[in-house]
């Protein structure tokens, strides 16, 4: 039976979004920074970006590629409350290709030892982890948590009251992931105990059985009370008698107060790792839950609380696992600031982007209260917490190319000149740099190849002259409105080490100019029409696509098949 691979599809899931990779504003009016140093170890260059997730994420892809050790997103778990125009197949396909547009940046901004963590609830969670193996490799899935958010059932449940929602975790590339343990808990270690003044220390019993027959393992061991006692039927020891002898006499077996129980193996807690790997469940004691959030909120906001916080305990235990200090963290739904917050609070470098006005109205002061030592909340005391470190507001520029009053386009006259050189460094792969001795150099792809943009038009003077100052040993490409005096195949011929393009014809194909917003919000997104089927061919079917084979109906086979047939 020959191989055929099944991939999760929807309806436009070959249409994708032509990016414009747009430059970043900083407003410093926004900006926060603490007064002074607290400690050493405090970061400033945080950064926090208003704007589409989307775009923000392709703005970052230059700089970060390969730089995030964590993402951590929140998104909108597509419930169907925001999509009462939507049939049920087409509100999964927005969804499914709008995820899939920023998992496939996150990927790429990933660091080869990095990792994703979402969360997510049952409405899109088996949708969203095929989608994951489509993008990150299904080699490269790691595990789902199960995070317990609520403590007590929900009285008023039509079926089952949940009580819990999803993490899913991937790798960047599993053989290179290393995720830290945690530290043993206050009520794992209270299990060691000393019960005989043993000198080295507290312990705990261990079994000496095993469940299985083992000839040489079988055999009598005489108690200190006199009584001889065998492993019970179907097992056998965990030692040979020579090893059980020695043990004994090393007091690492424990008789119990009288001397007359089954032999236990002591266990010294100095003889065992201070930490211990995460569990894929996460109990609401350990991590918090939906209403300690709520708390927390509203302790920083009043009773502006932001919708659906997540506790910082639960954001805590993610970046103890994921990250180490220093490392980079990223948020791409930021919502209220938890992230951002905790990752600060923990040491950690952070970006958050964010597109609601809460970006203003609760992460702001949300971080401003961190950096200056005023939020007592949340993890602050558990990581001695004292304030300091800031961070970069940033906004997402405006398009870049713009229609004039009889629909031409041209660039857009909110560009100084500096957003302009910026902006095409980006479009053509290299680093916005400005030389302060090269009035021509704006940017480099190496250290021999520069760009260099202007809107001036440039005679064959000029660029003689641009020629001679460039050399032989480097190449400059240049990005003018125009050039006269010369055609572009001579120029080439003329000047070898120079690259002429035009403004903004060099870059019309390029992006879709002029979006601003690929939201998760379907109000921002077209209408659909919902004509009425007249026979069941004519309903929307999203379903497994087999290579080489037909497309199933999803509603009554299923959306997907995991694996290879």
């Amino acid at each position: 039976m020959s191989k055929q691979k099944l991939e999760l599809t929807w309806i436009g899931k070959d249409k994708r979004p032509r990016l414009e990779p747009r430059i970043l504003l900083e407003d410093p009016a926004r900006s926060y920074h603490a007064a002074h140093r607290v400690t050493e170890r405090d970061i400033f260059d945080n950064r926090l970006i208003f704007g589409d997730n989307l775009l923000a994420l392709k703005a970052l892809e230059q700089e970060f590629t390969g730089k995030v050790k964590c993402v951590f997103i929140d998104p909108p778990y597509n419930t169907g409350s925001a999509f009462t125009h939507y049939d049920d197949g087409l509100e999964h396909s927005i969804w499914l290709g709008l995820m899939r547009d920023r998992l496939e940046i996150i990927r790429r901004l990933l660091s080869d030892d990095g990792s994703l963590w979402i969360t997510i609830d049952d409405n899109e969670a088996h949708y969203l982890k095929v989608l994951c193996d489509e993008v990150f490799g299904r080699a490269n899935f790691l595990t789902t948590v199960i995070w317990e958010k609520k403590y007590a059932p929900k009285a008023d449940s039509k079926f089952l009251s949940s009580s819990h929602d999803f993490i899913l975790v991937c790798a960047k590339n599993i053989d290179r992931l290393a995720l830290n343990r945690l530290p043993k808990t206050e009520k794992q270690t209270s299990r060691y105990t000393n019960r005989d003044n043993d000198p080295r220390g507290p312990w705990k019993a261990g079994d000496t059985l095993r469940n299985e027959v083992r000839d040489y393992a079988v055999f009598p061991v005489m108690l200190p009370s006199g009584r001889e006692v065998f492993p019970s039927a179907g097992t056998s020891w965990r030692y040979t008698k020579e090893k059980f002898a020695e043990l004994i006499v090393d007091n690492r077996i424990w008789f119990g107060v009288d001397g007359d129980a089954r032999p236990a193996i002591k266990r010294f807690i100095s003889e065992v790792t201070e930490t211990i790997p995460a569990t894929t469940v996460w109990r609401y004691d350990e991590v918090g839950h939906n209403d300690e959030a709520k708390k927390e909120s509203k302790v920083l906001f009043g009773d502006g609380v932001f919708g659906t916080p997540k506790p910082e305990r639960l954001m805590a235990r993610i970046l103890e696992i994921a990250t180490n200090p220093n490392d980079l963290v990223l948020d791409s739904f930021a919502g209220s600031g938890t992230t951002g917050a905790v990752a600060h609070k923990m040491g950690r470098r952070w970006i958050m982007i964010e597109l609601g006005e809460h970006c203003h109205t609760h992460i702001i002061p949300r971080l401003k209260k961190v950096i200056d030592g005023d939020d007592p909340g949340g993890i602050t005391q558990a990581v001695g917490w004292q304030g300091g470190g800031g961070f970069r507001y940033y906004r997402l520029a405006p398009s870049l190319i713009v229609n004039d009053h009889w629909g031409n386009p041209v660039v857009n006259p909110d560009y100084n000149a500096a957003q302009l050189a910026e902006a095409l460094c980006k479009l053509e792969g290299f680093s916005y740099a400005p030389s302060e001795t090269r009035w021509w150099q704006h940017g480099h792809s190496s250290e021999r190849d520069f760009i260099y943009v202007t809107t001036q038009n440039l005679s064959a003077e000029q660029l003689q002259a641009l020629s001679d100052e460039v050399g032989g040993e480097q190449s400059l490409l240049i990005c003018c409105a125009a050039f006269h005096g010369v055609t572009a195949a001579r120029a080439a011929e003329r000047w070898p080490n120079l690259t002429l393009k035009k403004i903004p014809k060099m870059v019309l194909a390029r992006c879709e100019w002029g979006h601003d917003d690929y939201s998760l919000n379907v109000a921002n997104l077209p209408m659909a029409a919902s004509p009425e089927p007249t026979d069941a061919s004519a309903v929307p079917c999203w379903g497994a696509k087999v290579h080489g084979g037909k497309t199933a109906d999803s509603r009554q086979s299923g959306l997907f098949q995991e694996g290879e047939v």
